[in-house]
């Protein structure tokens, strides 16, 4: 089953986003094929300011447990996370 987790930052942490992101990078990398998508929100002045994250999990439960182990969201980067169970309907490269 797919989930979007769609974080939303807490205001003025580009820093604290920058300094961490190289754990994320290697924590969403060590998702291997769970991983689907992902990729960060911008402003129209191209400053980050959440995150799309598309996962496959068993169930929300395994979704919750990845979110939340997601080094941003232990750091506090963001001010909310909300997931969302996801259909893959149009160039999904899996469907057949």
């Amino acid at each position: 089953m797919l989930f979007a987790l769609l974080c939303t930052d807490n205001a003025n942490s580009v820093d604290l986003r920058v300094k961490v992101r190289p754990e994320h990078l290697a924590y969403l990398d060590s998702l291997g094929s769970a991983m689907k998508a992902a990729g960060p929100f911008l402003s129209d002045e191209a400053s980050p300011t959440g995150s799309l994250v598309i996962i496959e999990a068993a169930d929300r439960k395994a979704a919750e447990t990845i979110a939340a182990g997601d080094p941003y969201a232990k750091a506090g980067l963001f001010a909310s996370v909300e997931i969302k169970t996801w259909r893959w309907a149009l160039k999904n490269p899996e469907a057949k």
